[in-house]
């Protein structure tokens, strides 16, 4: 006689509801693991309200997951170990015949709807482990920061302001300050006049958290903000209403300490002017300073102090720009690195 798997005592079937009275389960069939994950998915629709694209996308990873899971044999939620969820990055990022692999940053999101998935299962009492806590998405790879060529940065630098008006020094001033002493733009317009030491050659620069540093000024710069402070600010302080510049370096057509968002707009324009096509940004600039400068020869540690970056390592992303610089050189100048 065939059994029907309902003798006494027995489980239920795969799939079937728990007889009354029953406790939880720890694990369900692959027909309960469907079940979990829409109910997962309901959950992030209804309960965290996300979404239509991005309910599309969970939905997306968590069915590939469950593929993967039927093609590694495993029907219940209780039979998924760590080791599984990190097999799973791992096919994510090598891909399979009916995938292609996934770049660092979408095999990040599909782990993180992994892990919300049992995360939920957990709470909810579907499963009493919860194997994907510990599986880190992975970390995406380093963007190289996209650094000017010198002559596309001197470009700039020329094209700055409308020639032959006030605004014409201050915005030159205010371009060579940010590129010679790779000042964010916050530092830049926060500067005041007070901050800067002609004789010295430096100038005070109050960065995150309220750190200051002490950084040199190179002629140009010097020139440029000499030429402001003698035929430009005095004009834009004279047209001021208010009683007091504050003592603001960096003034506006109305006498105002120039806003970030201005001084964002004097580099768009003079890049516009420029015919500098790639887009341009004060990070740029900052970026361009650092580049050169390591191009140049100068040590990481020192850019790091310049830059006022709490850890070399922050600075150290800088130095790939430069190994590719000479990757290119090398391949295009040594005989023995060109192909056959």
């Amino acid at each position: 006689m065939v059994s029907t798997g309902s003798t006494t005592g027995g489980a239920a079937p795969t799939g079937a509801p728990a007889p009354t009275g029953a406790p939880a389960p720890t694990g369900l069939g692959i027909g309960g693991l469907a079940r979990a994950v829409r109910t997962y998915l309901d959950h992030l629709s209804v309960e965290r309200g996300l979404a239509a694209n991005t309910l599309t996308s969970y939905r997306r990873d968590l069915r590939r997951y469950q593929q993967y899971l039927a093609e590694r044999g495993i029907d219940d939620l209780g039979g998924i170990s760590e080791t599984t969820v990190s097999d799973f990055l791992v096919r994510l990022r090598e891909g399979d015949a009916d995938h292609a692999p996934l770049s660092a940053s979408s095999a990040a999101r599909t782990v993180v709807a992994v892990r919300g998935f049992h995360r939920f299962a957990v709470r909810d009492g579907l499963a009493t482990v919860d194997p994907a806590g510990s599986v880190k998405p992975p970390a995406p790879a380093k963007r190289l920061p996209k650094a000017l060529p010198l002559a596309d940065v001197e470009a700039i630098l020329e094209a700055s302001g409308a020639a032959g008006t006030t605004l014409a020094l201050r915005d030159r001033a205010l371009l060579e300050v940010l590129y010679g002493t790779g000042a964010r733009i916050s530092e830049a317009v926060g500067l005041d006049v007070d901050d800067l030491d002609a004789v010295d050659g430096t100038v005070l620069l109050r960065g995150k958290g309220g750190k200051e540093r002490l950084v040199p000024v190179g002629s140009y710069a010097r020139d440029a903000v000499d030429a402001y402070l003698v035929r430009g600010r005095p004009e834009l302080v004279a047209a001021s209403t208010a009683a007091s510049t504050g003592g603001a370096l960096f003034l506006n057509a109305r006498g105002g300490r120039l806003s970030r968002q201005s001084a964002w707009a004097v580099l768009v324009k003079a890049a516009e002017r420029a015919g500098v096509t790639r887009d341009v940004s004060p990070h740029t600039l900052r970026h361009s300073f650092a580049t050169h400068l390591l191009d140049g020869g100068a040590d990481v540690r020192v850019v790091q102090e310049l830059l006022g970056h709490a850890s070399v390592t922050t600075t150290q992303v800088y130095t790939l720009v430069t190994v590719e610089n000479l990757r290119q050189v090398f391949a295009t100048a040594h005989p023995r690195a060109r192909d056959q």
